[in-house]
């Protein structure tokens, strides 16, 4: 009978630093975009020089009653509705996304791969 598998253990040293470094990548990850000011929010700071109405940013009166309740005026308003969003999708950057992606995937099943292998031999004797 082959003894049971006792994994090995992680200093705490290990586990901080990993912590550490996954919620940094969470924070890059999430102020990467405001990093890189794009020329939209430029824009909208030129059309901001003259003071916006509700009648200017053409909203029905149910939409400007719904902007007043969230504590909005017209001129916050409209900062938020003149901003689009721009959904272009360079192609240069999702290549490289896509290969960081399918890179990890590959990293990730040669490492448990080798992994299960040792379990395996471990639990069973080398065949």
């Amino acid at each position: 009978m082959s003894k049971n598998y006792i994994p090995p253990k992680q200093g705490w040293v290990g586990q901080i630093f990993d912590s550490l470094f996954i919620l940094a990548l969470v924070y890059l990850s999430l102020y990467l975009p405001l990093f890189f000011k794009s020329d939209a929010t430029v824009a909208v700071a030129a059309s901001a020089s003259a003071k916006p109405t509700w009648a200017s940013l053409n909203l029905s009166p149910v939409v400007q009653q719904q902007w007043e309740k969230l504590g909005y005026d017209a001129e916050k308003a409209a900062a938020l509705i003149s901003n689009r969003f721009d959904y272009t999708i360079d192609p240069m950057w999702l290549i490289i996304t896509a290969v960081v992606i399918v890179g990890y995937f590959f990293f990730v099943i040669k490492i448990s791969d080798k992994e299960y292998r040792e379990v395996i031999a471990e639990k069973f004797g080398e065949h």
